[in-house]
């Protein structure tokens, strides 16, 4: 019943708060701060959410200071993880695979408030999804990306892309690792299964960019990997494998899946 529940809801919230942020965007709503293009995901988010029976717990809040914009680089294992998100960062972009924005409304609303499609198939494409995404950053946006590419089984980290890495570097802007804890839990990958319960976002101390060239994107990319795992596994007891030693130089990217 609480699936059942759960995904009525989340037609009906997509099809109203979608339908509102498309005209918005054809009025030429501006914006910003406040405005339809920022509450009404959270609406979106909370209303699931709640039918869900799920709480999301922000931990590390202080990290986010108002008018500094970040990158926020985080694991990735449920549809859940998006909306954990959506409800407690401020004003923020996504990056997601570019096969979402082919879903009807749901890519339109998508689009309308600001999320960045890539392709990963394409790399020369997948490259110019995160130039446009840093020019958002610098004019003040947060962005979201999941290094790890499609969505995990298990808590464990696996080997992270370095599309984000090389954004981060672009951007110029501090990286603030995150870890999401309890989604499996309320909907693993694979099942259109809810269960209620508690998710925790955790929001570790950021990773500086300052004075990074393109050729530090593995470096860069291994910091916050380790300071994810390490969240892991001091607050969880969770272990992830070592960060590998041999990766691609230059995969194009981490979108949602």
């Amino acid at each position: 019943m609480r699936t059942l529940i759960a995904g009525l809801t989340f037609i009906f919230l997509t099809f109203v708060c979608g339908t509102l942020v498309i005209i918005a965007k054809l009025l030429g709503v501006r914006e910003g701060p406040g405005s339809v293009f920022d509450r009404a995901p959270r609406w979106w988010a909370a209303g699931i959410l709640k039918a869900s029976g799920v709480r999301v717990v922000l931990h590390g809040g202080e990290q986010l200071v108002p008018g500094e914009p970040h990158i926020f680089v985080s694991n990735h294992v449920s549809w859940y993880d998006v909306l954990a998100l959506v409800l407690v960062l401020p004003q923020y972009s996504f990056v997601a695979k570019a096969e979402l924005f082919k879903v009807p409304l749901f890519g339109s609303a998508a689009r309308a408030v600001g999320t960045i499609p890539i392709e990963r198939e394409n790399r020369k494409a997948a490259f110019q999804s995160y130039e446009e995404a840093a020019v958002r950053i610098r004019a003040g946006r947060n962005v979201v990306v999941y290094p790890e590419g499609t969505r995990g089984t298990s808590y464990a980290l696996r080997p992270f892309k370095k599309g984000p890495f090389v954004l981060a570097i672009a951007a110029g802007v501090p990286i603030i690792p995150t870890i999401i804890h309890g989604t499996i839990e309320a909907n693993p990958r694979g099942t259109l299964r809810v269960t209620p319960g508690v998710v925790d976002v955790h929001l570790l101390e950021p990773v500086s960019t300052a004075g990074l060239s393109y050729d530090e994107r593995d470096a860069l990319s291994r910091a916050v990997y380790e300071r994810m795992a390490e969240g892991f596994r001091r607050i969880y007891g969770l272990e992830s494998p070592p960060y590998p030693t041999t990766t691609t130089a230059a995969a194009p990217a981490a979108a949602a899946d």
